[in-house]
């Protein structure tokens, strides 16, 4: 097969997942573009590319010869990025969430399925080592059926809220890295939603991405519940995104800062009356240096593999445009619902 050619949108968190595919024997990285040149100079040099592979207008560079498209610019470019690329028949990779409304989902599906391209949500923290760990536990019945699940993701980034996008999404809107996993569990998708959370007291008259803190109640197709709470500029720190995940014959559950941490298990027959601590961590040990470019430990890099291999084989990518959308359009939903007054809300299924 040959090099498959990489273009990234957005210095930052694009170009994050470039010094991945730079090494990787099966992919190169030949354009580039942001609208700030400064930064679009100084990457294009890490990167030894020359100047004509490098772009400050998207159009153009959307033209030019790129097999896959890495989408890392803020959320309100992702739904029309993403299209563009798809209508070229280009694979896009697209950082979450996938669009900042129902429309823009909605357009990436249709594009999406008449495109020869595929697309896949880079939803890092499914692919995190104990993410994927707890996945082989729910596989192997240690949970039994599983019927509840729930998901705090508190990151004070009030700094970046006050910005002119950040400062307009809600912020259950960002619900993915708490869904994108759960779901993954479950094996599921949401039916229903409702949230509550709508006051700014913590920065006043900054927009819907200063709302103190929401909390969302998920139904699922399958009747299991589903609890995300979120924040943007509530101040905890050290951050927290912590898991838990209950069935008929046990539960996991993460510890309560950052995403390394001890946490405890209960297997029904297995483990005591008191639990068994167990190591949470986003990395797997014991591989190569390559595998933790990009960040987020190790999760980023097995997603750019499972995204190159769905290319390489022609196969559907892990997280494709349907489940993009069950860990996207969920929390649009629960916004809406928590506007209104904390009402039942039915979740669309886009496919």
């Amino acid at each position: 097969m040959k090099r498959l050619k990489v273009g990234m949108v957005g210095i930052g968190r694009a170009t994050s997942y470039g010094s991945i595919f730079a090494q990787n024997a099966r992919a190169e990285v030949t354009a580039l573009c942001d609208i700030n040149e400064e930064n679009l100079a100084i990457s294009g040099r890490d990167f030894g590319l020359k100047d004509s592979q490098l772009f400050s207008n998207y159009d153009s560079f959307i033209n030019t010869d790129v097999d896959i498209v890495v989408i890392g610019t803020p959320i309100p470019y992702h739904a029309e990025q993403a299209v563009k690329a798809l209508e070229r028949d280009k694979h896009v990779l697209c950082e979450v969430t996938a669009a900042d409304n129902i429309e823009g989902c909605e357009k990436i599906v249709k594009a999406a399925k008449r495109s020869k391209g595929k697309y896949m949500l880079a939803e890092n923290c499914v692919y995190m080592h104990f993410a994927m760990e707890w996945k082989k536990f729910v596989e192997q019945g240690r949970l039994g059926k599983i019927h509840y699940a729930e998901a705090d993701y508190v990151h004070d980034i009030r700094e970046l809220v006050i910005d002119k996008w950040r400062a307009k999404r809600a912020p259950i809107h960002y619900c993915s890295h708490s869904l994108g996993p759960i779901l993954y569990w479950m094996d599921d998708y949401i039916v229903r939603a409702t949230a509550s959370g709508n006051k700014a007291t913590i920065i006043e008259n900054a927009g819907p991405g200063a709302i103190d803190m929401q909390v969302a109640l998920f139904e699922t197709k399958k009747g299991s519940t589903i609890k995300v709470l979120r924040s943007s500029v509530a101040p905890r720190h050290p951050m927290m995104g912590a898991y838990s995940i209950y069935g008929t014959k046990g539960f996991l559950e993460t510890g309560r800062t950052n995403y390394d941490n001890i946490g405890i298990r209960y297997f029904e027959g297995i483990d005591t009356v008191n639990g068994r601590n167990i190591t949470v961590s986003s990395s797997e040990i014991d591989v190569p240096k390559v595998a933790h470019l990009g960040g987020h430990g190790t999760s980023e890099y097995y997603l750019v593999s499972d995204f190159l291999d769905a290319i390489e084989n022609d196969r559907t990518p892990p997280i494709d445009y349907i489940k993009g959308m069950d860990m996207t359009v969920p929390g649009l939903i629960a916004n809406e619902a928590a506007m209104q007054g904390s009402v039942w809300l039915d979740v669309p299924r886009l496919i």
